[in-house]
């Protein structure tokens, strides 16, 4: 059991305790009270006897007397005095209770629902995926019951000083100790309602999508539930920020939602209480004036789920549940930039801001993470980036500057704008758009060869010749285009024809998505007889032989399939490789 689990666990246990010591004081407040009521009972059936005084004889008129001053005494400085000292010390109980619960409400929602919530965040970049909502869902039903219950002591105690016999107004404390507990509990259920499966946050009108909320109240109110609708609606930064801010703010939906209202239903295996919306769509937007030089694609949104509980014998309850911040687009064409606002702000959002702030600069090893993690996720890999790897990225990223002396950028801070606002020097495309480019690629069409260790891939072309050079005749290497968004080029080195062996390294024209549609990249690597071995020294066939395409097959009518294969030209007269500008750009 982690630390938060275990610590949450021991302050449910002292709660526990806590309440059933006041469970056992109430008891024994009631003994009290009922023997005070039985006094008072006495005392006034003394006194209507001894209102009879012509129908009793002298004895029994001084054993009536008597009795009825042992009585008056005991309720005069006995019993009565011990009720209430036990009211109070029961009173006091409740108030350190009450403390205690707020703690661990404070806890539950600040730190272990709080940390979830951060996790699925990070989750949308590929991290680790964040968890179950099981162990939350069991500590919000435990806290709920356990100030149910502290608030039907409460109100036992205050009926116990309102039925005090001789009219005993009332104490303001237990009165303020109601208050309380009724506030704690409303505030846990205001945030009990948790978007477990959150919607796609690049949104794109007129697109189908789902989303799932859960109500963690488990079995402890589960009877004095209905089934509420929940309502959802896409609201604005701004909007997002007065809520938050703890105001009611105006939260009309500022975009038109399609099915947009859910019934939250009970889950008979494990008694939960689950949304699912299956077939939303956004189906219009209304933006707002962007800041300064902010694209379309850097407003974000978010979806807000609203529901109302009605507890038994308590006012209505309003619960609201924000998604994590979206960026909507019309056109396939925005998808890219409007990840980059997204990977953004999950990455370095910070705890506790207003929506959707997150700062302007990080340092660039911060970033190096986060690019690493997203290409593993995206890739399935079972490791992230690799240091030379990153190095690289960091040079393409800070090509516009002076390198640092030592050559490591790990803390130099790179702004939003060198991220996705400013191309790249001599480039049309921002460096998140190359690199995003670099995940499709490879996602889609060599995503088998990456994980087999076969593409070196984030290499610059200085640096794929001085490899290659030490290297026999026929070596070549895959790296990916420096100059074009998507491709993945080969380099490879061999003697130059009619120069008395004099060797050059060649780089082929990149390869698109497109093109390793139409033929794939092992079938082109086969092509070319003069590539042998791949970095450092495999056999080619050793490592894409198991991916070539078969041979082509007669066909039931004669013909013969027709096979498209690849071939280079030009190699009598290669670019000069040995005499690349310096510095060379990534």
């Amino acid at each position: 059991m982690a630390r938060g689990s275990y610590e949450m666990e021991q302050a449910l246990e002292e709660l526990t305790r806590w309440r059933l010591q006041i469970e056992d004081d109430m008891q024994r407040l009631q003994q009290s009270h009922e023997l005070v009521a039985i006094q008072y009972q006495e005392r006034f059936s003394i006194q209507a006897q001894l209102s009879q005084l012509g129908q009793l004889g002298p004895t029994e008129v001084a054993r009536l007397q008597q009795r009825l001053a042992d009585v008056e005494a005991s309720l005069l400085h006995g019993l009565p005095s011990l009720l209430q000292l036990r009211m109070q010390a029961v009173l006091e109980k409740l108030q350190v209770t009450c403390q205690l619960t707020r703690r661990t409400l404070n806890c539950l929602l600040d730190d272990e629902l709080a940390s979830w919530q951060r996790r699925q965040q990070l989750a949308g970049n590929g991290g680790p995926h964040e968890g179950s909502l099981d162990m939350l869902q069991t500590w919000f039903s435990s806290l709920a019951e356990i100030l149910v219950q502290l608030g039907q002591q409460a109100r036992r105690l205050e009926i116990f000083e309102q039925q005090m016999p001789g009219g005993v107004p009332c104490q303001e404390g237990v009165r303020g100790l109601i208050a309380v507990l009724r506030e704690l509990l409303n505030t846990l259920l205001s945030r009990s309602l948790v978007i477990e499966r959150q919607p796609p946050q690049v949104l794109k009108t007129q697109t189908r999508f789902c989303t799932s909320l859960r109500l963690l109240l488990g079995n402890q109110l589960g009877t004095s539930l209905a089934q509420p609708q929940v309502r959802a609606s896409i609201i604005s930064e701004w909007q997002a920020r007065a809520i938050l801010n703890g105001q009611l703010g105006p939260n009309e939906s500022i975009g038109e939602i399609a099915n947009s209202c859910a019934s939250m239903e009970r889950q008979q295996t494990n008694n939960t209480l689950l949304t699912n919306f299956k077939n939303m769509s956004l189906r219009k937007i209304r933006r707002s004036d962007r800041r300064g030089v902010e694209s379309v694609t850097e407003e974000k949104f978010a979806l807000l789920f609203q529901t109302q509980l009605n507890l038994e014998g308590e006012a209505p309850i309003a619960v609201r549940a924000l998604s994590l911040p979206v960026a909507v687009t019309v056109h396939g064409s925005q998808e890219n930039n409007a990840t980059a606002t997204i990977l953004w702000d999950n990455a370095f959002a910070e705890p506790g801001r207003l929506p959707f702030q997150v700062p302007e600069k990080v340092a660039w090893w911060e970033l190096a993470s986060v690019l690493s993690t997203k290409f593993q996720a995206e890739m399935q890999s079972l490791v992230g980036l690799s240091e030379s790897s990153l190095a690289y990225l960091a040079r393409k990223a800070f090509s516009h500057v002076r390198p640092p002396t030592s050559g490591d950028y790990n803390n130099s801070s790179i702004s939003w704008a060198q991220f996705n606002r400013e191309n790249l020097p001599g480039r049309n495309f921002t460096f998140w758009q190359w690199f995003d480019g670099v995940i499709e690629l490879t996602k889609k069409h060599l995503k088998v060869h990456w994980n087999d260790g076969a593409i070196l891939g984030f290499i610059g072309k200085r640096e794929a010749q001085d490899l290659l050079l030490g290297q026999p005749s026929g070596s070549f290497l895959l790296r990916f285009s420096d100059s074009e968004i998507g491709g993945i080029t080969f380099a490879w080195v061999a003697e130059v024809p009619g120069r008395n062996g004099e060797r050059a390294v060649w780089n082929v024209q990149p390869f698109t998505s497109k093109d390793l549609t139409i033929l794939s990249l092992p079938d082109r690597l086969r092509d070319f007889e003069n590539l042998k071995l791949l970095y450092p020294a495999q056999k080619k066939a050793e490592v894409f032989g198991a991916y070539y395409s078969p041979p082509p097959a007669t066909l039931s009518n004669g013909y013969v399939r027709a096979m498209i294969r690849a071939v280079v030209s030009g190699l009598v007269n290669p670019s000069p490789p040995l005499e690349l500008p310096d510095p060379i750009r990534p």
